[in-house]
């Protein structure tokens, strides 16, 4: 069926949310237009593309693209299509192309910037209205292309908010994960974990704040890693990290959840890596900080302890263990998560294998901890399509929210205002036409009419 933006408001209510936005095919492809043709999401880390010619694919919502570092050291984001016959330029995944892109199917060479540089056989264009300064011979570039401190985002709409209005508050998670390196910088390392959930997207974004959960659904894993400390006699942080699920209700209850614009959040940490005074791991990276900072910056840095942060249509970087979690929706009941790990610059090396190993523990999947999610998100997924009910509840502490800058906070942190929060923001997009605004054609000079994919759809009178 076809939906009207009253349908879809109807769809959310402040306290429940009807179970199609998980199982309707249709409600997916507008959420591929209205939410990830006109948010910012994150493309990748521009460590990933360090030289001209180097280059990383991945999705925009439905779209597939390419980072990729110019000739003039700027990283450009380009749809993953030839103007002749629409093939993709480049397979998925990751490499260098020298000094231009070439069409591998009828060799039309492309500029790293994507501006058309050759065609074979020119002598069979001529006396056509093909013209190689059209930028509908050259391959396409996404509306608008942003960075910050590293971390590249796009936006496929060529209106609506700068990107660090449309981060708001959760872009000091950003701040934190890079402070923690002595020089201010991160850098992706080593490859990624891919991991494939047969559930909607948002199920993933509702669980990460989710601590209801985390003593039930990961019983088998907090269970084994106790017994395991018992026989060894301790608790190294390798266990701890699983026992950590299994705090009681009482644990859960006091932690902070903070919910802002835009869908994004986060989540106050369940325990820390290991304090100053007695881990030297820790130790050793807040002297390199404390170098860099002072002595009160560097405490505040490593103070600050956040467990997952939101980046809502992005995914979920984990600033103490200095990862991503990238969200990449593929189908209304299909999910590619990739789990970039980083390095802090100038740190010392034990804090990104410590890093790795917590990557290892909870994010692989061979981890005794992610299989149970994936489990109950596609349980979710088949449970939504039977007749046993129409709404999905968001019941918990609803009407208990307060109120802060550029957001809320819990009053208990077994609270679901995170899912509150998320639908609160997909209403928004679903059902506004702010950013299909008449646009300003970079290309032309002339304003164009664009969709919320940023393509052309009609002319306008020029202004």
């Amino acid at each position: 069926m076809s939906y009207s933006n009253e349908q879809l408001s109807a769809l959310v209510r402040g306290d429940s949310v009807h179970k199609s936005v998980y199982t309707d095919p249709e409600i997916f492809r507008l959420e591929m237009e209205r939410i990830y043709g006109r948010a910012w999401i994150y493309i990748g880390h521009d460590s990933q593309v360090p030289n001209p010619g180097d280059y990383h694919t991945t999705l925009l919502g439905g779209q597939d693209v390419i980072m990729v570092r110019g000739s003039d050291k700027k990283v450009y984001v380009l749809y993953n299509r030839c103007p002749h016959k629409g093939a993709k330029v480049v397979a998925d995944g990751c490499g260098n192309a020298g000094k231009f892109f070439r069409c591998p199917y009828h060799a039309w060479t492309f500029k790293l910037d994507g501006q058309h540089l050759a065609a074979p056989m020119k002598n069979g264009l001529e006396n056509t209205c093909f013209d190689p300064k059209h930028p509908d011979f050259s391959m396409r570039r996404v509306a608008r292309v942003e960075s910050y401190r590293g971390f590249v985002f796009a936006c496929q709409s060529a209106h609506g908010p700068d990107l660090k209005e449309f981060l708001g508050p959760i872009i000091t998670s950003i701040d934190n994960l890079c402070d923690r390196s002595p020089v201010g910088e991160v850098e992706v390392a080593g490859g990624s974990f891919k991991v494939w959930q047969p559930s909607n997207w948002k199920v993933f974004y509702e669980n990460l704040h989710d601590t209801m959960h985390a003593n039930v659904t990961h019983e088998s894993s907090y269970v084994a890693a106790r017994e395991q400390a018992e026989d060894y006699g301790s608790m190294p942080l390798e266990l701890h990290i699983m026992d950590g699920n299994g705090e009681p209700y009482g644990f859960w209850e006091k932690l902070d959840l903070y919910a802002f614009d835009n869908g994004h959040g986060y989540m106050e940490g369940i325990f820390n890596p290991g304090a100053i005074e007695t881990d030297p791991i820790t130790k050793a990276h807040y002297e390199t900080l404390k170098e860099a900072y002072g002595e009160e910056k560097a405490l505040n840095i490593l103070g600050e302890n956040r467990h997952n942060s939101i980046i809502y249509g992005s995914g979920s970087p984990h600033t103490v263990f200095q990862q991503f979690r990238v969200i990449r929706p593929v189908a209304v009941d299909r999910t590619h998560v990739e789990i970039q790990l980083f390095r802090l610059k100038g740190a010392p090396d034990d804090i990104y294998k410590r890093g790795l190993m917590y990557a290892n523990l909870i994010n692989s999947p061979s981890s005794n901890v992610m299989p149970d999610d994936i489990e109950v998100y596609g349980r979710c997924q088949e449970g939504n399509k039977t007749k046993g009910g129409e709404w999905i509840s968001m019941h918990r502490y609803d009407g208990t929210d307060k109120p802060i800058e550029g957001g809320m906070v819990a009053t208990n942190g077994t609270s679901e205002l995170p899912m509150r929060n998320q639908f609160r923001a997909w209403k928004h997009f679903m059902t506004t036409s702010l950013y299909d605004a008449p646009a300003q054609s970079e290309d032309s000079g002339k304003a164009t009419v664009r969709s919320a994919s940023g393509e052309p759809i009609a002319p306008a009178t020029q202004a």
